[in-house]
């Protein structure tokens, strides 16, 4: 499982010109999953998201984490952060995990990412064809595998 985080101070989704979700302070979260990922990959993926210190503190340093500073989160699905490019010139998406598969795992993602963080989690609309909108803050932006954890 693959996330690409970027701390924003705003950011929306659209589907058909109308705005589905919307955060303002927090993070975006483009979230890819292959067929092997567990309920594991999803804790610790929302562990690590929770608790990197990257927003900042008092003294205008990176020393905060998204539970501390009461920050925002918006999660969408994007299952071309598992393309493989190394031959030809067309991505090949079948490392990404199919959406009888995805799905459950996109949704456990989120439920979990509510659980942690206390509040309600923006999401996308998973396989809709979605317009992105964000200000990046920083700018900071993080890919984190959980199959790169150890």
């Amino acid at each position: 499982m693959k996330v690409v985080l970027q701390r924003v101070s705003k950011a929306s989704v659209a589907i058909n010109h109308q705005e589905v979700a919307s955060i303002k302070g927090g993070l975006l979260m483009f979230l890819g999953i292959v067929a092997e990922d567990t309920q594991d990959d999803i804790d610790w993926l929302v562990r690590k998201v929770c608790n990197l210190r990257i927003f900042n503190d008092a003294e205008n340093i990176m020393n905060t984490s998204l539970v501390d500073c009461g920050g925002a989160a918006l999660v969408v699905s994007q299952f071309t952060l598992h393309a493989a490019t190394k031959k030809g010139n067309r991505p090949s998406y079948i490392k990404a995990a199919k959406p009888a598969v995805a799905l459950p795992l996109y949704e456990n993602f989120i439920a979990t990412l509510t659980s942690v963080l206390g509040k309600k989690v923006q999401t996308g609309v998973f396989g809709a064809d979605m317009k992105v909108s964000l200000l990046n803050d920083g700018p900071i932006t993080l890919i984190l595998d959980s199959k790169e954890k150890s």
